[in-house]
């Protein structure tokens, strides 16, 4: 892996573990699927203004329409509208270490639904990811994090997990920002009307720092994080870029650390570190096995 993939992989997992703080922000002060379905709206018109810009087109395969589909409707409108319903009750460091998970689950389905085999790293990685789970869940709910705001979290990234599981080539014969950009109209048009039977007429307290985040939270991990993953995708495939995945839980903790001012207990940190190197083993033991010279 050479140093610019490697700097992609590092801005990658930094952007996206960046936006649950930024959302916990947003979700404080409006609507949570009104300010995500507005998100999406303007991320994708201008991912498609860009491509347009750049000579891409719209006329997509059936491979990619179908991944504009279950990506826009389980990554974006599913996963990340109940996470934003969920963090109005739960922490933006909790919902980032749920979130984080995704590779471990992917790994499980994997090996349950379609009978990869289970190498020993791999085995050994997802011991050591739902233990340190297991161990952060329940120091944090018997702490008082909300139960429904975890139940809410668990549906999203079971979600990311499937669209993860079922779409391998949207991103295949080019045109990425297209994809992005009409994944993203995707995710508005479904969150609009449930926003708007849910939510009525949006109570927004207008603030500097609401406008600050959603401005951050639409533009860097809405479209920026989301092109620079395609095209981490393709330089190095979609298994070696997942294993930057494993820094998700450092990010996420240090993120909400240091802009929410969010405490890490002793059992947080040990929790985040096996979680960690559980994803790291995971992703490692994908990675096919070098032929001896």
């Amino acid at each position: 892996m050479d140093l610019r993939s490697i700097a992609m992989g590092l801005a990658f997992a930094f952007m996206w573990s960046s936006a649950f703080a930024s959302a916990r922000i947003i979700v404080a002060q409006a609507p949570p699927l009104g300010a995500l379905s507005l998100r999406f709206l303007i991320s994708g018109l201008l991912a498609l203004a860009i491509g347009a810009a750049l000579g891409q087109s719209a006329r997509l395969n059936r491979a990619q329409w179908r991944g504009v589909v279950i990506f826009g409707l389980c990554q974006n409108a599913l996963y990340l509208g109940v996470n934003f319903v969920a963090m109005r009750w739960v922490s933006a460091s909790f919902a980032a270490i749920v979130a984080s998970t995704m590779p471990l689950l992917v790994a499980l389905a994997g090996w349950l639904i379609f009978r990869e085999r289970l190498r020993p790293l791999t085995a050994l990685g997802l011991v050591a990811g739902m233990s340190g789970v297991a161990l952060i869940m329940g120091t944090r709910l018997s702490g008082g994090e909300d139960l429904l705001g975890f139940l809410l979290c668990a549906i999203g990234v079971i979600a990311l997990t499937a669209a993860t599981l079922t779409v391998r080539v949207a991103s295949s014969g080019g045109n990425l920002l297209m994809i992005v950009g009409l994944q993203m109209l995707v995710g508005a048009a479904a969150l609009a009307p449930v926003a708007a039977l849910t939510e009525g007429v949006p109570e927004v307290r207008w603030s500097a720092s609401l406008v600050l985040a959603f401005a951050y939270t639409t533009l860097v991990p809405g479209l920026l994080a989301t092109w620079i993953w395609f095209l981490l995708v393709g330089r190095i495939g979609a298994v070696r870029a997942a294993t930057f995945h494993f820094l998700n839980p450092f990010f996420g903790v240090a993120v909400a650390a240091v802009l929410l001012g969010e405490r890490m207990g002793i059992w947080d940190a040990v929790g985040v570190v096996v979680i960690a190197a559980g994803i790291l083993a995971v992703q490692v033991s994908k990675m096919p096995e070098r032929q001896a010279p």
